[in-house]
């Protein structure tokens, strides 16, 4: 029996209910294009991207992005927010194969790359465009017990400073980020961050003066 020729749901008052309604297939379809051009309008551009090139890229009207995301910020979230899940799995997977010494380096390098690779990632870890904090999301939580996860075993590990927190590994980050598109640059500052973020070395007793 089709859906049209179903017979109307009764309350126990005998009045017709109001059926629930699937979201048509056409919409289904518009929401899945509109955010797959978004991952790669975000990616590309970050979040600046207006929502009327995610629109034509999608090959929709601006109305229908903002029938499924009401706001750039939803639209930006959605697409950020899954990125940092993605990120989440690679912090746990990186701290299951790797010693503490050395899994909080390769993740913050990967990090660096990801986000030059990827400007939503960047301005989702940098805070540009938008604050993902507000969206109070379990993403965003998941992220930050990784990412202290890794810094504090590399720091009982003795790899890493023990005056070091999440808020300077998150500045590094940006400043990396900084550098622009240059591949040697990058990595270029991924080791001065590097080596900015280890112990510093026991200064030897100078001399005294005998005179």
């Amino acid at each position: 029996m089709l859906p049209s020729d179903r017979t109307p749901e009764t309350t126990h008052h005998g009045a017709a209910a109001e059926p629930v309604r699937p979201q048509r297939a056409d919409g289904r379809r518009n929401q899945a294009r509109v955010l797959e051009e978004a991952f790669a309008a975000f990616a590309a551009h970050g979040a600046a991207v207006p929502i009327r090139e995610i629109a034509r890229r999608a090959g929709v009207s601006t109305g229908t992005v903002t029938r499924h995301f009401p706001t750039k910020q939803a639209l930006f979230q959605a697409v950020a927010l899954h990125r940092i899940e993605q990120l989440v799995r690679t912090a746990e997977d990186i701290a299951a194969r790797e010693h503490p010494a050395t899994a909080f380096f390769t993740f913050f390098a990967f990090l660096v790359r990801q986000s030059a690779a990827d400007h939503a990632v960047g301005d989702a870890l940098t805070g540009a465009g938008f604050d993902l904090q507000a969206a109070a999301s379990t993403a965003i939580s998941d992220f930050g017990e990784a990412m202290a996860g890794l810094l504090t075993r590399a720091q009982q590990a003795g790899a890493v400073r023990d005056d070091v927190d999440t808020a300077d590994v998150k500045a590094l980050i940006a400043g990396c980020i900084a550098r622009g598109d240059d591949d040697a640059a990058r990595q270029r500052m991924i080791e001065i961050a590097g080596d900015g973020l280890r112990p510093r070395p026991a200064r030897a007793p100078g001399r005294v003066n005998a005179d």
